[in-house]
């Protein structure tokens, strides 16, 4: 499709599309914001990237004239966001970071309705309708309701309804959150096309892989704006300080730990069987030197990376010591095998969620589930957790047969589910509570354990909030708590880390590579693949079925010889779910 004659940017000229000028918003004693000043260009991709709480979703709604500056200026082409209001909702399109059409409505439903609130006839644009529908991909799906998309169609249903007005700006607030790799490959081809044609496309993100396709980015921390300008500028000012211990193997979290204790490491990560570590500035590489001479690994210097350059200029990452992990004792069960599952299959009527999956994760093993949207990873989570009864099949957790001894089973496990699901009604401390008296915990021991949570997660200055009014990265953080606090020897986490920024990624990350050093035994979902890496082994899923199981490693050699150079996990991820056949875009 070429999207000019229905969905490209019309009249946009030269020039910048934004211009903030010294942007000030308050709430409170809170400055979001601080004297924030940029332009965006039409033409051109513009990443809008930075930790929670950097003001990225304050400064999308002021461009939006959904909120109003305390100080400053915004023109959003041409027009003042204030002033002009109601032309910036014409000549702007809007994806919000949650999904905010109907779900009970149909896609063509959804497309008419979001038509009508814009002004337009349905009827009379019929050509429109087509080439949104052709260009999204969505043609064969109009009489689907959306609560049965793919998360990843859902975001292209928004982005239809977003570009419905022919936007001159388009600003999508993090629409990659829960989308896998495949169907994101789709949204850049499409976003793509309309920055080729003229638009001015703003890309709000969590993920610093997506920030490094932009053609610029802004970044943010705590109001401020530290760095405007290409991606690769910022990775520039890095030098030659990225590393890689190769081949740690199974000492990988280990050597992790003593690394990120080092004065001279800013951050580090795992990386399939190695560390990636990045030196402080004005460092040298002795004492990583050192450490691979002691652990009698090889230590090789490795490009730069956007995400490397990110968080050394935010101070380095969070380190590599997990004060929870100290607190739990080594697990010890009877088996080495933690949880397993035989032949394991759910149906919902006639579609078939989970189809004859089985595999065995062993003690203190960080297992992955990976696949595209609706491929049965968060089904599989539920029948594994007790909380779906499978169809056929067998599943066991710490030796409980979750068919006949669920309640057994439910005891020994912590579950974090995908969509945030504690108590909206319930204060931050009284959700603790609850957890804590649903797990059988009492007296000094149910204290004890509250009190290290909240000091544990930083959850002090929230205990009387409600859980919906917390930034996502301390949603997510008390999520973790209460599925930790009984201490289990079996953590279920689907999508835990979904949307949060890096460092607290980081965060959440040092703490489960800390559990599985003390044997506990962690399954993760993920549309994250760097997280992937972290994974001992992983296990794919497509359509309902398992089509690979193996190292994070083993994967990327099986698409190199596919004949990918250098394979990153992501490429590793599209080539086996494109070799297995395109996944049907539907919700599990």
């Amino acid at each position: 499709m070429q999207p000019a004659s229905a969905v490209a940017a019309t009249g946009a000229g030269e020039g910048a599309a934004v211009v903030i000028e010294g942007l000030d918003k308050h709430f409170g004693s809170l400055r979001a914001l601080r004297s924030l000043s940029a332009r965006v260009h039409y033409g051109r991709l513009t990443g809008l990237v930075g930790p929670d709480g950097a003001g990225k979703t304050t400064l999308m709604r002021i461009l939006t004239g959904l909120l109003v500056p305390d100080a400053g200026r915004v023109a959003l082409a041409g027009y003042d966001v204030v002033r002009d209001n109601d032309a910036i909702h014409v000549v702007s399109g809007y994806m919000p970071q949650r999904f905010g059409l109907y779900e009970d409505l149909s896609v063509m439903e959804n497309m008419r309705l979001y038509a009508q609130l814009r002004g337009l006839d349905a009827e009379r644009n019929a050509g429109l309708f087509a080439e949104l529908l052709d260009f999204t991909r969505l043609a064969p799906f109009t009489t689907r309701l959306a609560g049965r998309l793919s998360g990843g169609m859902k975001q292209k249903l928004g982005l239809a309804c977003a570009l419905m007005a022919r936007p001159r700006v388009l600003l999508l607030d993090e629409p990659g959150v829960g989308v896998d790799p495949v169907s994101r490959q789709d949204l850049w081809r499409m976003v793509q096309a309309l920055t080729d044609e003229g638009m001015a496309v703003v890309w709000s993100t969590a993920y610093l892989d997506e920030a490094e396709r932009c053609q610029s980015v802004l970044l943010l921390n705590q109001g401020q704006l530290l760095f405007d300008g290409p991606p690769g500028e910022l990775t520039a000012q890095l030098g030659e300080r990225s590393f890689r211990l190769e081949n740690a193997g199974a000492r990988r979290r280990a050597l992790l730990t003593r690394a990120l204790e080092l004065p001279s490491v800013s951050d580090g990560v795992i990386q399939g069987a190695g560390v990636r570590l990045v030196l402080r500035k004005g460092a040298d590489s002795a004492q990583l030197r050192e450490l691979a001479g002691q652990a009698q690994v090889r230590l090789a210097a490795v490009p730069a990376r956007f995400e490397d350059a990110f968080i050394d200029l935010l101070g380095g990452g969070p380190g590599g010591s997990s004060a929870l992990a100290e607190r739990f004792a080594p697990v010890e069960l009877d088996s080495d095998i933690a949880v397993s599952c035989h032949q394991l299959t759910r149906r919902f009527g006639d579609f078939t969620a989970t189809d004859n999956v089985s595999f065995e994760v062993h003690r203190g093993e960080i297992f992955g589930l990976l696949g595209p949207n609706g491929a049965g990873k968060s089904t599989t989570f539920k029948m594994l957790c007790g909380l779906l009864r499978p169809t056929s099949g067998e599943a066991q957790v710490v030796g409980h047969d979750l068919r006949r001894a669920s309640g057994a089973a439910k005891a020994r496990l912590g579950y974090m589910a995908q969509k945030f699901s504690l108590y909206g009604l319930l204060s931050v401390r009284q959700n603790l509570e609850f957890s804590a008296g649903v797990y059988g915990l009492e007296g000094d021991t149910r204290r004890q354990r509250i009190a290290e949570m909240i000091d544990t997660f930083d959850l002090g200055g929230w205990l009387s909030a409600t859980p919906d009014s917390l930034p996502l990265g301390h949603k997510q953080r008390l999520a973790l708590a209460c599925a930790l606090m009984h201490r289990p020897p079996v953590l279920f986490l689907d999508e835990p880390t979904s949307g949060v920024d890096p460092i607290t990624r980081r965060e959440f990350w040092t703490h489960i590579n800390g559990l599985a050093r003390k044997g506990v035994t962690i399954m993760v979902t993920t549309h994250f693949m760097d997280e992937a890496e972290y994974c001992d082994r992983v296990a794919m899923l497509s359509r309902a079925r398992l089509i690979a199981l193996d190292t994070p490693d083993a994967l990327k050699r099986i698409t190199a010889e596919a004949g990918h150079a250098e394979p990153t996990m992501e490429d590793a991820f599209i080539h086996l779910v494109e070799s297995s056949g395109r996944e049907p875009e539907v919700a599990a």
